[in-house]
């Protein structure tokens, strides 16, 4: 249950306004903006005034199928201003620029000794919230950070000269950083990345980082073009050319080492499979729907081919991630570039019609505040 905002809170910021403007998901495929109440915080919790949220694949998944409960406001790439604090809040002041995690594992369960932390079950519950079940909530004006998230290490101060929006990232960035690093590779390695979306595009330059040679596969040549900017020069152009061929030809016959599928089309499982070398590895990491899909499992017994997940972000990875999303900004690894439309929150319903149809001309999707 929502607590009032303590007096204290209320004395650092009194400005606050008692209702916003947000994104409300009433059911499937039925997102309206709407207004509703400013969230009210309790002890140690902060109340974010949002700058610029990003919209996930996730998030229009959940909205598509009606996977999650209604009414809810989504977004969960958020950065933006500290709008009030909570008793007991020390480390926070009004003003401060910064960025959250929706989600931050407990830290001392079965799940998180083992470093699973997305399979934790403190992680699972969402601690952002706009209002109504919390689900993140950065569609929104103001966000309500709860305490958890607050305590340990889920909000991140963003330094002088960092745009919001660049911040906006640090929560993808740190999930396709784990994923890279779940496969380990050398730098004589060359990996394969299917898909050149943005998020495509980060699991592509952060495996790059690691020496290993990156062959990226797409559609879209005006995609391959983004991707030259981040330093991916090996393009395989999908719609004419032979993907598998390509990456064999590439590997004295073999294969690629790792194969990265950052799109959701199970189909393209198969297709990882069979670019990938005996004894290399096929990293799902957009397959985030229950279902089935084929696969040759004498390829995985007989061939050695691992197919492994990764799914969310990593605690433990925290501080490695938001570093190179903060000094990236002033070297070379500027994410603002991947960002292909901005849209007030007023035309929110219009970003998630945009990011819902992807196209040769379409990247990051971005909601940010009008009076930004």
């Amino acid at each position: 249950m929502e607590t009032a905002v303590t007096e204290n809170a209320r004395a650092r910021h009194t400005a606050l306004p008692t209702t916003m403007r947000a994104a409300v998901y009433r059911g499937v495929n039925d997102v309206r903006v709407e207004t509703v109440p400013v969230p009210k915080i309790g002890a140690g919790e902060l109340l974010i005034r949002v700058a610029s949220c990003g919209i996930c694949g996730t998030d229009l998944k959940k909205i598509h199928t009606g996977s999650h409960s209604a009414p809810r406001i989504f977004g969960h790439e958020t950065a933006g201003t500290v709008a009030a604090v909570g008793e007991g809040v020390t480390r926070f002041r009004t003003g401060d620029r910064v960025m959250v995690f929706h989600h931050i594992p407990c830290g001392q369960c079965f799940y998180c000794r083992k470093k699973t932390f997305a399979q934790c079950a403190v992680y699972k519950r969402v601690g952002v919230t706009a209002g109504f079940e919390p689900a993140g909530g950065g569609f929104a004006e103001y966000v309500r950070v709860m305490d958890w998230i607050v305590r340990d290490g889920g909000v991140v101060l963003v330094p002088d000269g960092v745009p919001l929006e660049q911040a906006a990232f640090v929560e993808p960035v740190n999930t396709c950083l784990k994923g890279v690093k779940m496969l380990a590779l050398e730098a004589d390695d060359t990996a394969l990345v299917i898909g050149q979306g943005p998020i495509g595009i980060l699991l592509a330059s952060l495996a790059q980082r690691t020496g290993a040679t990156v062959l990226t596969s797409d559609l879209y040549p005006e995609r391959h073009a983004i991707a030259a900017e981040f330093g991916l020069r090996h393009a395989i152009h999908a719609g004419s050319e032979d993907v598998i061929a390509r990456v064999k030809a590439a590997t004295e016959g073999r294969g690629a080492d790792a194969v990265l599928l950052a799109v959701g089309g199970n189909a393209l499982i198969a297709t990882a499979m069979e670019a990938v070398r005996p004894g290399g590895k096929v990293l799902l990491f957009a397959q985030t729907q229950h279902g089935e899909a084929g696969f040759d499992p004498g390829a995985v017994c007989m061939d050695e081919k691992a197919l492994i997940g990764s799914y969310s972000a990593a605690v433990d990875i925290q501080e490695e991630g938001t570093t190179l999303v903060f000094e990236g900004y002033r070297n070379g690894f500027d994410l603002t570039r991947l960002i292909s439309h901005r849209f007030a929150l007023e035309q929110a319903v219009e970003a998630i019609r945009v990011a819902s149809q992807p196209s040769a001309q379409s990247m990051k999707i971005m909601i940010e505040m009008e009076t930004q």
